[in-house]
């Protein structure tokens, strides 16, 4: 096992294992490995479950619970999610249709996301969508002239971009300048826009401000300041929301020295202020997404060494995968610092490490590494190792100039109970 520290203790505590060797789903890591392949990805529906189960453990029964799609759209690991009872957010046409063909009931359904195209647009309003969460003036008049054109009414949100940025979190979607939403002091105009269009129905509001949060009192905090700022808009709004939709922003630990977020103090501040906000918002319900919480633990990216070398007194482990299917991992990803992720040589856990290693892919860059000074007990070509933390925004499809590298496999195992 690699000395991963806090987050690897915890990840590995998601998954089964058969004797020292990982065993996802119950079938052992090497076994797949064999039959489908180097490099591999692994998803564990069993731990995704876990991930439901916890969420709706210390939320409580009231709060709406959904799964952005974008985190991991592969089609049994939607289906596992819609299966377990969540709405589904998309941010395009093609997860809307993906998510669709997998059962998601379009009612349920939220698609955010700038640059909507014509075609996306039409396309949420044929289908139903429960709430299309508009993120600009403009995106706005394009739904009214769509839904208009088609007979229909569309369901709108506005997207608010707050004034307030949320600290402590990896991508900061929300405060300042933004892609995303439309800015606090806009909306009032809007709602009035709103209004006045007979195409077009106001559901609620969508505050999305980060993500990847490990720290639940600046969460909670944040959840405070969305709150305060939707109450300010309400006099605006046509009529009082159906949906609050907070987004999530709940991190796991990737690196070494992350603590896991504590997700029931998140959810017990959180009940706390809906109980104290709702009678401002009627009759809405409150809503989370969450992508790389549900996801991002269940999945691991499992590659096979290649070469051992040593070079200058560094030992280089080459492994036949890397940037080119997991950019996130390798620090490529927006990372200002790159630490690696979780690391473990995946058949033999027991092994203490021994040695400090550079974990480095196949192709002709330096920008090809999951971590420098890697503690991994010693391994050999053939070997494997598991990158962990790779459910959620790990695959990426080779560029043109990585064609001569084989894509990896993606392979669902374990089981749910509804």
């Amino acid at each position: 096992m690699s000395d991963g520290g806090t987050a690897l203790a915890h990840v590995l505590g998601l998954f089964a294992c058969d004797g020292s060797e990982l065993a996802p789903g119950g079938q052992r890591i090497g076994a797949l490995a064999a039959a489908h392949g180097t490099p591999l990805y692994v998803y564990d529906l069993g731990v995704a479950a876990q991930k439901v189960a916890l969420l709706r453990r210390v939320m409580g029964p009231d709060i709406g619970l959904h799964y952005a799609m974008k985190a991991n759209p592969h089609p049994q690991v939607v289906r596992a999610f819609v299966e377990l009872g969540l709405g589904i957010d998309v941010a395009s046409g093609g997860e809307l249709s993906v998510a669709l063909a997998q059962g998601a009931d379009a009612g349920g359904c939220s698609f955010a996301g700038p640059g909507k195209s014509d075609a996306e647009i039409a396309q949420a309003i044929d289908a139903g969508v429960g709430s299309i969460n508009v993120e600009s003036p403009r995106e706005l008049e394009k739904v009214a002239e769509a839904a208009a054109a088609a007979g229909r009414t569309a369901n709108v949100s506005l997207r608010v971009n707050p004034a307030q940025q949320v600290r402590k979190s990896g991508m900061r979607m929300g405060g300042g300048a933004q892609a995303f939403g439309i800015d606090a002091e806009q909306v009032p105009a809007v709602l009035a826009r709103v209004a006045a269009l007979k195409s077009v129905r106001f559901v609620g509001f969508h505050v999305f401000a980060g993500s990847q949060n490990l720290d639940a009192e600046k969460l909670v905090t944040s959840y405070r300041g969305s709150l305060e700022a939707l109450v300010e808009l309400m006099p605006h709004a046509p009529h009082a929301p159906t949906r609050i939709n907070l987004g999530g922003g709940f991190g796991i630990p990737y690196h070494a020295k992350d603590t896991p977020i504590e997700i029931a103090a998140v959810g017990a501040g959180l009940q706390a202020l809906w109980a104290e906000f709702q009678p401002h918002f009627g009759g809405a319900q409150l809503h989370l997404e969450s992508g790389r919480f549900l996801a991002g633990e269940c999945g691991v990216y499992v590659c096979r060494v290649r070469d051992r070398k040593v070079s200058r007194g560094t030992t280089f482990l080459i492994t036949d995968g890397g940037l080119h299917h997991h950019l996130a991992a390798t620090g490529n990803f927006g990372q200002v610092i790159h630490r690696p992720y979780p690391v473990a040589a995946v058949t033999n856990l027991d092994a203490a490490p021994s040695e400090e290693v550079a974990v480095v892919g196949p192709l002709c860059t330096p920008l090809d590494t999951f971590g420098a000074k890697v503690p991994l007990p010693p391994l050999a070509e053939g070997d494997l190792i598991g990158v962990f933390c790779s459910g959620a925004y790990g695959f990426t499809a080779s560029p043109r100039g990585f064609l001569s590298h084989p894509e990896p496999a993606e392979v669902v195992v374990g089981e749910i109970t509804p």
